[in-house]
């Protein structure tokens, strides 16, 4: 057992690692809901949403960066250190792909939201609703069997959104003659599946931390 935590049994519940961390799983949740609701408009409709994205980005940013400090500045964590970076700054990759899905969309003026597109922004946010409850489960210890099935629901999506962006892309270049629309919807495409690769890399760490405290 590590002295970090031989030293937790020590120490009352933390109170500043875990809060941030369920403010920046909400930030998450929320940027998949805005894009999610962005994909079910109509285009003109949708720049109040990609605007509000921005702005849970943002939020992802000052969160990440005051977890980081958080760590610099106190001696006990409620799990390693380098897993507390890990976790916030993967967490962080799925805001800053969301914000790159929603900046693509606006970028080149996306008039017809395909369908798979608006699975592959649900299976997105289911990932991270996965996310926002695993972590709360990770705070009850006696929950942690719950990580890794929220875990294991997050790598079921991504290979979901793999074989929807896979069959995508094959149509895309066989279906279409414009170089324009090929480009821009793969460029979509490519955001939304790096999207739930992100998640998957949040979900790789939090099983690492749930094994290390079984």
């Amino acid at each position: 057992m590590s002295v970090n935590k031989f030293l937790q049994f020590l120490v009352p519940k933390d109170k500043k690692f875990f809060p941030l961390f369920h403010e920046l799983a909400q930030v998450l949740v929320d940027m998949g809901v805005t894009l999610h609701e962005a994909v079910n408009v109509k285009a003109p409709e949708r720049e109040v949403f990609f605007a509000k994205v921005k702005k849970l980005e943002e939020k992802s940013e000052k969160l990440t960066h005051q977890i980081n400090l958080e760590v610099s500045k106190n001696f006990l964590t409620p799990f390693d250190r380098e897993d507390i970076y890990a976790l916030a700054n993967k967490m962080n990759d799925v805001t800053d792909f969301i914000d790159a899905s929603a900046s693509r969309m606006q970028l080149y003026q996306v008039e017809k939201v395909k369908k798979s597109i608006r699975k592959m922004t649900e299976a997105n946010l289911e990932a991270c609703q996965n996310i926002q409850e695993a972590l709360f489960s990770l705070e009850n210890s006696k929950d942690l069997k719950n990580v890794f099935k929220c875990c294991e629901r997050i790598n079921k999506l991504e290979n979901k959104v793999d074989n929807i962006y896979d069959k995508e892309i094959f149509e895309i270049f066989d279906q279409y003659e414009n170089v324009k629309e090929i480009i821009i919807y793969k460029e979509v495409f490519s955001a939304l599946e790096t999207t739930t690769d992100k998640c998957k890399d949040v979900a790789d760490v939090l099983e690492s931390i749930a094994v290390k405290h079984s």
